[in-house]
């Protein structure tokens, strides 16, 4: 029931649809059950030598048979209707989920098994609802009311499907118990392969770089051979289902077809066993037999789909590490900054903290550059900001509030952030410049581009600001894309503008452009700059020092210059190589 609850959330417009398709499957079933019983009376008749009602019976015939195919054309098509409709929510539901995540969810579920949950296992739930509502309420209807009516037409020679059922059952149980085991491996396996494409794809360029794609053909086989090898083992077990169901209705036929005609010939031991009521029985008894077969497939499929429930049902019980308060802060005052006794890991099992005993105070308006090694934690510091992640220890302050306490979407309104890693979207260079402000006007937008120097290159586009943004951004180039990622930014026109080394595909003339249009243009903004380049944060009021997840040291480029090592040793290899001299 934990389960099947949280996925029957997604139904809703399409309950009618579902109780429809049942009402409709069982007038299709009363139709088909009574269609035997007056074919019984018919065969009876005409053995008896009574022609007169034969009319009457196949008038009753057609039009018991008209309702039952049109039942179930209804059935067919409200099932239909409620199953893909359920699945579309399912995806609706589970993609929303996903959106309301932290950094921190995201991380416990890898990208490529949110993207097999949000396909594969969604279209097994999809199909096993279909069969829940159309033959899993057909079966069990047309098992019960065929047993009623086999003994009512064929008496105690009824009781041979009854022995049989047990039997059958075992067997349909121990087949999809180890079914069901092999195919939760299956799925963890479809979670590698899709992970071996998603890697695959976006690192196309290097895979071809390196000429690698013999390698990554091989390894996307083996994860494809994995994938395969499970399925086949899962599917070899679950094809003994059908065999043993059609060896077990051709034994119960045939041993009732011999033993009734025996008894209809020779004696009357079975009173009331008539030649119209051993051919019902016999059609009751495969209808026994089917409705069994068809539950049993039923019990496959969602044997197979179990698998696929509790991982959906997985990301959507996950509960967000970051939500808003009972009574969120509504308003961001300035761009001041404070971390107090802050310490952070990104998971509780981590057994050292990624940043140690931060205190820093950074005042509004001011811009300050953030310098380290690989590994020193400068971005993760950056994201405790805007609250993607949520400290460990201590407390972050933006504009003399704890970011805990301000509603998410403002905070992360005014503190916008270009991220290591830019992406844009497929759309105009309109578009993508508008997801930093859905209402911003075009001279807006051309006053952004202006600061960020993406109008240089722009104006130079047949469309200019209509030019199409190809998916991922793949049709500029690296400092176009950081350009214009920039920019974006800028139209929040925030109190706290990040930029984690988003200027690194940039050349030094530009950048220092970038940086002279950032003081005129929005002085009252708080500018943190996270860069691998020295001439990049030279001229910062204050400059931040990382090392190790913690604050080595703070001060000014002059400075640091005089009294910090690891400054001086990046300004002197720089200086070697022509780093600072460009600025």
């Amino acid at each position: 029931m934990k389960i099947i609850k949280p996925l029957m959330k997604s139904i809703r417009e399409y309950k009618k649809s579902s109780i429809l398709s049942i009402f409709f499957i069982s007038m299709e079933v009363l139709m088909e059950i009574f269609l035997p019983f007056i074919t019984k009376r018919l065969i009876d008749d005409m053995n008896s030598g009574i022609l007169n009602n034969v009319w009457i019976y196949a008038i009753i015939l057609v039009v018991m048979a008209s309702l039952s195919l049109t039942f179930g054309v209804l059935a067919g098509k409200s099932c239909a209707i409620a199953s893909v409709g359920f699945g579309k929510n399912l995806r609706h539901d589970l993609f929303a989920k996903v959106q309301d995540f932290s950094f921190e969810n995201i991380d416990k579920f890898s990208t490529s098994s949110l993207v097999t949950r949000m396909t594969t296992d969604v279209t097994y739930v999809q199909m096993a609802y279909m069969m829940i509502i159309r033959t899993a309420i057909r079966c069990p209807l047309m098992f019960i009311f065929s047993i009623i009516m086999a003994f009512v037409v064929g008496g105690n020679m009824a009781f041979v499907f009854v022995v049989v059922i047990p039997i059958l059952a075992v067997v349909l149980f121990l087949i999809a118990n180890k079914a069901m085991k092999l195919f939760d491996k299956v799925f963890k396996k479809y979670d590698k392969l899709n992970e071996s494409i998603q890697e695959n794809i976006s690192g196309i360029r290097v895979v071809k770089s390196y000429v690698r794609e013999d390698y990554e053909t091989k390894k996307f086989k083996k994860a494809s051979n994995e994938v395969f090898n499970e399925f086949t083992r899962a599917e070899k077990i679950v094809a003994l289902n059908n065999p043993s169901m059609t060896f077990a209705m051709y034994t119960i036929s045939l041993t009732v077809s011999i033993i009734g005609s025996i008894y209809i010939i020779n004696t009357k031991e079975l009173e009331g066993l008539t030649v119209g009521g051993l051919s019902s029985l016999l059609t009751y008894g495969i209808q026994i037999l089917m409705s069994l077969m068809m539950l049993s497939m039923v019990f496959v499929m969602i044997t197979i789909s179990s698998a696929s429930m509790k991982r959906i049902v997985e990301v959507l019980t996950e509960k967000s590490t970051i939500h808003n308060p009972i009574d969120p802060v509504m308003n961001v005052n300035n761009g001041e900054i404070i971390f107090k006794d802050v310490s952070f890991k990104y998971s509780k099992e981590a057994e050292k903290n990624a940043l140690e005993n931060i205190n820093l105070s950074i005042p509004s308006g001011s811009t300050v550059g953030i310098i380290g090694g690989t590994g020193s934690s400068k971005t993760t510091l950056i994201q405790l900001i805007s609250r993607l992640y949520d400290t460990t220890e201590g407390n972050v302050y933006v504009g003399g509030v704890d970011v805990r306490d301000y509603d998410i979407e403002t905070l992360r309104n005014q503190v916008s952030v270009v991220l290591q890693k830019n992406v844009l979207f497929s759309g105009t260079i309109k578009d993508n410049l508008r997801w930093g402000n859905p209402e911003a006007t075009d001279e807006e937008i051309i006053e952004a581009c202006k600061i960020s120097k993406a109008d240089e290159f722009i104006e130079t586009l047949p469309n200019k600001y209509d030019t199409m943004i190809e998916r991922g951004g793949t049709n500029v180039s690296g400092g176009q894309k950081q350009r214009l990622c920039i920019a974006r930014a800028l139209l929040k026109n925030p109190k706290v503008i990040i930029f984690d080394d988003s200027t690194s595909a940039v050349d030094t003339k530009t950048d220092a452009l970038i940086r002279s249009g950032l003081k005129k243009y929005i002085p009252s903004t708080t500018k943190i700059i996270i860069a691998q380049r020295i001439s990049s944060i030279m001229d910062s009021d204050i400059i931040i020092v990382m090392d190790g997840g913690k604050i080595n040291q703070i001060g000014t480029h002059e400075e640091l210059l005089r009294t910090n090592e690891i400054y001086q040793e990046v300004y002197s290899t720089q200086n070697k190589i022509g780093g600072i001299g460009n600025a």
